[in-house]
């Protein structure tokens, strides 16, 4: 069965208008299509806000995430209702692993020396780390605005660890975004073998979603007429 819903699950420094230029896409295919907009004030938190909606929405359902966004459908996917999971240059944890700590199984993307702490336990993004590394193929002033308009994520979104994968249970997409300088490409390649994920890899900085929405919003739509949970 083809899924009825498709949610999109935005990752660190970031909100739901990640997904502007996908969201368009999917409904013209028909989906129901929803963009969280998680607080990225905890872990617990964030997969809660995507519970809520999961619980909300028409099944089948298909879990897309960004980046960090990538450990928090990892977490919430194995409810009932998800049929398939997408990570767009995403973090895709095991078991007691977190988005921070599977960062460090590698040497340091460019952009972090760019996140600064800003307080209360809340990191951000200086202009030249959204500039050069975050969403580098973008046009000047859309990244501009994507600095102005980031949200400050908490040490504790990213350092929490997932207590049992939904990769393990449901199929699973990965889009390797080949240029990025968020997280190592070599990890992301890693993480979608070890998934055991359908992969499509393109040249693309981190925010791939904004930068080739096209290329996401397709293998979405092949996860949404595919995927069905694994028995």
């Amino acid at each position: 069965m083809a899924a009825k819903t498709v949610i999109l699950t935005h990752g660190a420094w970031a909100d739901g208008s990640s997904w502007s230029e996908v969201i368009p896409s999917l409904r013209a295919h028909g989906l129901n299509t929803t963009a969280v907009q998680m607080p990225l004030s905890g872990f617990k938190a964030d997969v809660a806000t995507l519970c809520r909606a999961i619980a909300a929405a028409e099944p089948p359902v298909v879990l897309a995430g960004h980046s960090y966004g990538g450990a928090v459908i990892t977490e919430a996917g194995t409810n009932a209702k998800v049929s398939a999971l997408v990570y767009v240059a995403a973090f895709a944890p095991d078991a007691g692993e977190s988005a921070d700590l599977l960062g460090k199984k590698m040497e340091p993307p460019p952009m972090a020396t760019e996140i600064r702490p800003c307080g209360d336990g809340y990191l951000t993004l200086t202009q030249a780390g959204v500039h050069q590394d975050f969403a580098q193929d973008l046009p000047e002033p859309e990244r501009d605005i994507l600095f102005a308009a980031q949200g400050p994520t908490a040490i504790a979104s990213l350092t929490g660890t997932v207590s049992r994968p939904a990769w393990r249970e449901k199929p699973s997409w990965y889009l390797v975004a080949g240029e990025d300088r968020a997280i190592q490409p070599a990890l992301e390649r890693s993480m979608a073998e070890r998934v055991g994920a359908t992969v499509t890899e393109i040249a693309a900085s981190h925010l791939v979603m904004l930068s080739h929405p096209d290329a996401v919003a397709e293998l979405i739509l092949q996860a949404a007429n595919a995927a069905l949970p694994r028995q």
